[in-house]
């Protein structure tokens, strides 16, 4: 199946952190990426996410308002493959 790919707005960049807001429109996907920091992600509009990685593609239940953190080196793709929008806002930690 072929998506778009997410429109982001970087919310904030300074020295401490960087701050986007990902808005997953049905049928979008934030492309494949590697963080290359630690990064807390916190669902404004929860949903069911398909997260593929370098294991495969597994579905992901993100709850509104229910944050989640990661080490850095994660490398994948978020795709939202159902019909609602959903969003996160996803903080980096530089320091």
């Amino acid at each position: 199946m072929a998506r778009s790919q997410a429109d982001h707005e970087v919310q904030r960049d300074d020295a401490a952190l960087r701050v986007t807001l990902w808005p997953l429109a049905p049928g979008s996907e934030t492309a494949w990426h590697r963080h290359a920091l630690p990064y807390l992600s916190v669902p404004v509009m929860g949903g069911q996410v398909t997260v593929e990685d370098k294991t495969g593609a597994r579905n992901y239940l993100m709850d509104a308002g229910r944050s989640y953190s990661r080490e850095a080196g994660v490398e994948h793709n978020v795709a939202n493959d159902t019909g609602s929008e959903i969003s996160f806002v996803e903080i980096e930690l530089k320091s």
